[in-house]
């Protein structure tokens, strides 16, 4: 029908062909690419145990039904009380039942306005996101680097610090610059998350010593025989 809008097209049962990739890169540089899939990986491994936690990045998400148009990709995102375990193309927040709880976007040179102007808005007044993070790792575009925002009663409010990091309610983590890179702090704990690349560095150094320890053992038991 000429002149139907994609929301009355869907209305009308038309199906709505949701694209699941914007064009864009994962991220402007590899600095920035490392950021985000750390973070991601590091958020997915500490809820393993928690179906009910989705933990994605760099997807198409829509918000408004049947208009294809209205769609915004958060380079980190954290949904409380959704299944882990669904496949999703895409996240269509009517069908899911609600918005991101915790977005993060690592910003750049080429998303610093978006990041901090419309996509702040859109995360605020639209879909009500419970907390902003943006993270400069090159320390160029934000001052600081690292900020963080909690919505109360429908305004984003910046977080304080503890002990130089920022503080997640939806994660129970805290989120630290360390240089270039995002780190997330147990308070719990009192330590700092590995990356899956460090926890696997972790586990062969492991590995190895206790080869070299059954090495050292069968030549001792070799000398006393």
């Amino acid at each position: 029908m000429a002149g139907t809008s994609p929301a009355s097209a869907a209305a009308a049962g038309s199906p709505v062909d949701y694209p699941t990739r914007d064009g864009r890169p994962l991220g402007e540089t590899p600095l920035h690419v490392s950021v985000i899939v750390n973070t991601w990986e590091t958020l997915v491994d500490w809820f393993s145990g928690d179906p009910m936690t989705y933990v994605w990045g760099n997807m198409m998400m829509y918000y408004v039904p049947g208009d294809k148009w209205k769609h915004l990709s958060p380079d980190v995102f954290v949904v409380r009380g959704v299944p882990r375990d669904k496949y999703r193309e895409y996240y269509l927040t009517w069908e899911e039942g609600k918005a991101p709880d915790l977005v993060l976007e690592v910003t750049s040179r080429s998303t610093r306005n978006e990041d901090v102007r419309k996509k702040m808005r859109l995360y605020r007044d639209v879909l009500k996101v419970s907390e902003y993070f943006l993270f400069d790792p090159k320390a160029e575009h934000l001052d600081p680097p690292l900020q963080g925002y909690r919505l109360k009663e429908n305004q984003y409010v910046p977080i304080g610090a503890v002990d130089g990091r920022l503080p997640s309610e939806v994660v129970s983590l805290h989120f630290e610059a360390d240089g270039s890179e995002l780190r997330l702090w147990d308070p719990l704990g009192g330590k700092r998350l590995l990356t899956r690349q460090e926890s696997l560095a972790a586990a062969t150094a492991q590995l190895q010593q206790a080869d070299v320890r059954s090495q050292q053992d069968q030549a001792r038991l070799q000398q006393a025989e």
